[in-house]
């Protein structure tokens, strides 16, 4: 089961506010020993945003969407995720309880509109202001509003997914490779990618400060095969006169 992320806005998209989600998605699911699988920004567009929603409600992944909840007229995304469904926007009564809770009699006209979600979908409490976000299966829909959102991530992932957490992220070895470029590596990397097809490698260049080609060679996966064909990547290196020295391991995340 793959997970995945949404960022909806056009302030995302024209610079205007700097997305925070991406970098935090990864950190809550690094926590619980969970990759993320990938992640797409839409602007405020319905019909961009519909057809998105369509084709990754046919999936069975677990997909996070971030923005576009509210009830003003750039807010798309419960409309839009209705429409992807093919069901219509129906007030869900928890949801309205919560927003009656929080302003009283000021929920009417305008506020409870904020309950209106896709026939059929659950809540997704709001610890922050007791708007809910909504769920359809395993796709979540979530404020924009950073505080409020991570913690509903959490607690969709807490509550509903814990089948899906690892004690750590999968293992990983890398090395440094010095003086190298990618094209004299492309052998030992294929001969990686030809004979462990089920770990993934990594090559990552950088340049250091004076000019120096440096660059990190990592296999994860298995932790009982990332080993070995580590060995062959340093002494195919090795082979080769370039020298390299192994990257610090990193420390697994705290789980939850």
């Amino acid at each position: 089961m793959a997970v995945g992320i949404l960022v909806i806005g056009d302030e995302i998209l024209s610079g205007k506010r700097q997305d925070k989600h991406f970098a935090k998605a990864i950190e809550i699911l690094g926590a619980r020993g969970i990759e993320l699988d990938w992640a797409e920004y839409l602007g405020d567009d319905p019909a961009r945003i519909t057809a998105t929603l369509r084709r990754t409600f046919a999936t069975g992944d677990v997909v996070f969407s971030f923005g576009g909840i509210g009830a003003t007229p750039d807010d798309h995304t419960r409309q839009c995720a209705a429409a992807a469904l093919g069901r219509p926007l129906a007030r869900h009564p928890d949801a309205v309880k919560e927003i009656v809770a929080r302003f009283g009699e000021g929920a009417y006209p305008r506020r409870v509109l904020m309950a209106e979600f896709p026939e059929g979908a659950d809540v997704v409490p709001n610890p922050v202001n007791r708007i809910a976000g909504f769920s359809v299966g395993t796709h979540y829909f979530l404020p924009g509003f950073p505080e409020m959102a991570w913690a509903m991530m959490e607690w969709a992932l807490d509550t509903k997914h814990r089948a899906l957490f690892r004690d750590r992220l999968p293992f990983e070895e890398a090395i440094i490779v010095s003086g190298a470029g990618e094209s004299d590596l492309l052998d030992i990397m294929n001969a990686v990618v030809r004979d462990y097809p089920e770990l993934k490698l990594s090559s990552l260049p950088t340049f250091s400060g004076g000019g120096a080609r440096l660059i990190e060679l990592a296999v994860r996966g298995d932790p009982a095969r990332v080993p070995a064909a580590m060995a062959f990547v340093r002494d195919g290196i090795a082979k080769l006169g370039y020298s390299f020295s192994d990257r610090p391991a990193k420390p697994a995340p705290p789980h939850p």
